[in-house]
């Protein structure tokens, strides 16, 4: 599509977000997308166009849902949070307090604080999973239980790409009885009347948008010559082996299928729209759904200055350090991709989805897409454009005050 108008509307001071959207689909070959910005609870921005299929059929329309990858992990920490905020979890108790099975292969003493940032070894069980368990909640989790970690845990992070949301998930289920997606539903997104699903029910999965490309084993193989493909037993076998671990060992089939859009897979297949995910993180901005020790637990930074990340490593840019610090669940704000704040939090998707809490400027923001582009930190430049458009028209507006 070589260009876009955008529908919806943008505040008066923000018109230059809609320009900067309408450009993503002129100069970035954007297909389908949407962008919803609050601002002090009120929602100043609220865009979205082009189509939410590869052929061009069917238009985005306001209440599109599609999925966002890993910008998943932000809804799923945020029900650790809530539970903590509640008293009813203690992100510094043993995780086997809560689930006794996590105990065995030596992971007695992991906390919870280690699923939280990417700590606990555990980005994949020891031997691939056949296609087809991602979806069986307990088999996933038990093949987990019984895994010894692939390194020392606590003494260094890799990004625990797909196990990261049935690891939390599963300790929001041994403590409140409800699947983690039901607990989402539930407990924050119904009450918000915020399109975020994690395992999407059949009758909202008509107005999923397809997405145009996939994080797939063949795209991850072209991106990343080398990669193994035989199973992996020693992490630093081979420089690709993390990634490999984390993207393969638990497939989890066509994103476009009934079937994906309706498990529940915590770390990466949540279906939402751009404003309810702008809902979310709007409460979080304006000090509602947890408290302020909370709320600062979630952007308290995890992870050793210039840290390495063992699963991503292989990814990251050569001459940098570390692939990005967490909070408790979060991406931390080091490299502008949530604008200027250095406190601003959230987290990315693989293909381009980014949402993220401004809380000292009262904002929240969210962009999703349906063309797969670049990776799960924020930093794909369609939303790097947004959030700069953004940020200029917060500055005009504030400044004009």
């Amino acid at each position: 599509m070589e260009a876009a108008t955008a529908n919806g509307h943008c505040a008066p001071g923000f018109e230059g977000v809609r320009a900067a959207f309408e450009g993503n689909f002129r100069a970035r070959r954007e297909t389908g997308a949407a962008l919803a910005v609050t601002l002090d609870g009120e929602l100043v921005v609220d865009l979205w166009g082009g189509s939410a299929d590869a052929a061009g059929q069917r238009p985005w329309e306001r209440d599109t849902l599609v999925n966002v990858y890993s910008t998943s992990k932000g809804m799923t920490a945020l029900c650790a949070h809530l539970l903590a905020d509640r008293g009813e979890l203690d992100l510094d108790a043993p995780v086997a307090r809560y689930w006794p099975e996590f105990a065995r292969a030596g992971k007695g003493d992991i906390p919870v604080r280690w699923l939280l940032s990417h700590r606990a070894g555990l980005i994949a069980p020891r031997e691939p999973l056949a296609e087809g368990r991602a979806y069986d909640w307990e088999y996933v989790c038990g093949a987990l239980a019984a895994t010894p970690p692939w390194w020392e845990p606590g003494t260094a992070q890799g990004y625990h790409a797909v196990t990261f949301g049935y690891l939390v998930g599963e300790v929001v289920r041994r403590i409140t009885g409800q699947s983690l997606g039901a607990f989402l539903r539930s407990e924050i997104t119904g009450p918000l009347d915020a399109a975020v699903f994690i395992g999407t029910p059949p009758e909202e999965q008509a107005r999923c948008a397809e997405m145009v490309g996939q994080l797939d084993k063949e795209r991850l193989a072209a991106r990343l010559p080398g990669l193994p493909t035989a199973p992996v037993r020693d992490l630093d076998a081979h420089p690709l082996a993390g990634v490999t671990l984390a993207l393969t060992y638990i497939p989890t089939g066509d994103v476009n299928s009934a079937a994906y859009r309706a498990a529940e897979i915590p770390s990466g297949n949540a279906h939402a729209s751009a404003r309810g995910l702008a809902a979310v993180y709007g409460a979080l901005a304006g000090g509602g759904l947890v408290g302020r020790a909370a709320l600062e637990a979630m952007r308290t930074p995890q992870s050793r200055p210039a840290e390495p990340d063992l699963t991503l490593g292989a990814l990251v840019p050569e001459g940098t350090a570390a692939a990005f610090r967490w909070g408790l669940g979060y991406m931390l704000n080091d490299r502008g991709q949530a604008g200027p704040n250095p406190r601003a939090f959230g987290h990315g998707g693989a293909g381009g989805s980014y949402a993220f809490a401004d809380p000292e400027n009262g904002l929240s923001y969210a962009y999703t897409m349906n063309r797969f582009g670049g990776g799960t930190s924020g930093e794909d430049p369609r939303s790097a454009a947004l959030v700069a458009a953004v940020y200029a028209a917060l500055a005009g507006v504030r400044g004009s005050a």
